[in-house]
């Protein structure tokens, strides 16, 4: 079992949400919270971003938020959670949630979780880390991708083995306790000068 001190949750900043996005939000904080998990995440105050901050730091979670500078407008609107690293460009936000961090989980979100999501999936795959990356896939929101990751192996795109690298579930505790136990599928490039595992 691995000692996982904090997780990297990617996940929506949009306030136009289903309320069981919410929900699952809050669950995960409650979760983090309980467990003595920290918290490292994109750094806003609105959407889910803002749900599962405000509820892991209620919780006494630490929470480290991650932000570029040309997002604090938008995505800050005031209110800073937890303490807050402000960075130049995505690419060095990623970098540093990424070295934050023992494992990675997506919420539901558009465009830039599904960019930190395959980054972290694809840093995996040529061993640039060896943390476990999960998917809460609330109301089946990742059935689509997880269709479009059976497809690319079907069609010879995707290695089978590296399916393994993604652990889904449907509720934070079960899936917390599954990313605890992960171990790396065999025969990943090491490449562990750039991350440590």
């Amino acid at each position: 079992m691995r000692r996982l001190g904090s997780i990297c949750v990617y996940c929506g900043a949009s306030n136009s949400i289903r309320p069981e996005y919410e929900a699952v939000a809050i669950a995960l904080g409650r979760e983090l919270s309980r467990r003595d998990i920290g918290l490292v995440y994109g750094g806003g105050s609105v959407g889910l971003m803002g749900t599962l901050a405000r509820t892991a730091r209620e919780g006494g979670c630490s929470v480290v938020g991650v932000i570029p500078e040309s997002l604090t407008t938008r995505e800050l609107m005031g209110e800073q959670i937890g303490e807050l690293i402000v960075v130049e460009s995505m690419h060095e936000r990623k970098a540093i949630m990424s070295s934050l961090s023992d494992a990675f989980v997506a919420l539901p979100g558009g465009f830039g979780t599904m960019d930190e999501l395959f980054e972290a999936i694809t840093w995996g795959q040529l061993g640039i880390h060896a943390k476990p990356i999960g998917l809460l896939n609330v109301e089946g929101y990742f059935d689509p991708i997880l269709q479009w990751i059976e497809r690319g192996v079907q069609e010879g795109f995707v290695n089978p083995q590296h399916r393994k690298l993604l652990t889904v579930d449907l509720e934070p505790a079960a899936l917390i306790e599954r990313l605890a136990t992960y171990e790396p599928p065999p025969g990943l490039i090491k490449r562990l000068d750039l991350d440590e595992a």
